[in-house]
């Protein structure tokens, strides 16, 4: 497995994310070597939406108050029903992915994310892809639709569902180390 070592990783997410969405991008960035922090909008814990019932429940290691757009690499957001339209309704998320989106850094979503990428204003023109239900969103909001597992424009990742996470989090940590390396070089 590819090494992103110094590499740090924001996961945003509130109640309701989807369990293996954020559980397994958590555990395989940390295996590639990242510092990956779980942030939500407050301290404590946050619980998993598990297909049809509430899953298991994950440490928030930041909050956004205490975070900034410089102290990361990348920021991956898990999706789910509930999660992504949560933190779509609250200014202080839907700030910190665009400002994410504006550093040009990796950033990633999977499921309904792409709701947060929508409410950001930062779809349009893209190519994407979603959930299949919020493929009309994606397209009303002038993203261009993609139904493959993972589809990459500059440093903007999408995926569909859990099935693609595989490909989702293997692409982050092409992404994230391509980034690192273009840094070393200017540097």
């Amino acid at each position: 497995m590819p090494s992103i070592r110094q590499a740090k990783i924001a996961i945003l997410a509130t109640d309701g994310y989807e369990q293996l969405e954020l559980t397994v991008p958590l555990a395989k960035l940390k295996e590639a070597g990242a510092t990956v922090h779980v942030v939500s909008l407050e301290t404590g814990e946050i619980k998993g939406w598990d297909k049809d019932h509430w899953g298991d429940s994950v440490p928030v290691d930041k909050t956004l108050a205490e975070v900034t757009v410089a102290d990361y690499d990348a920021l991956v957001l898990p999706g789910g029903q509930i999660n992504p339209d949560k933190l779509r309704a609250e200014e202080t998320a839907v700030s910190f992915v665009r400002d994410f989106y504006n550093s040009k850094k990796t950033l990633a979503a999977i499921c309904h994310a792409p709701w947060l990428l929508i409410e950001a204003g930062v779809i349009r023109d893209r190519d994407v892809t979603s959930f299949k239900s919020i493929k009309t969103d994606v397209v009303n909001a002038g993203g261009r639709w993609h139904d493959e597992e993972v589809v990459t424009d500059q440093a903007l990742i999408t995926s569909r569902n859990p099935d693609d996470l595989p490909a989702f989090v293997a692409k982050i940590i092409e992404e994230v180390e391509e980034g690192r390396h273009e840094k070393r070089q200017a540097a």
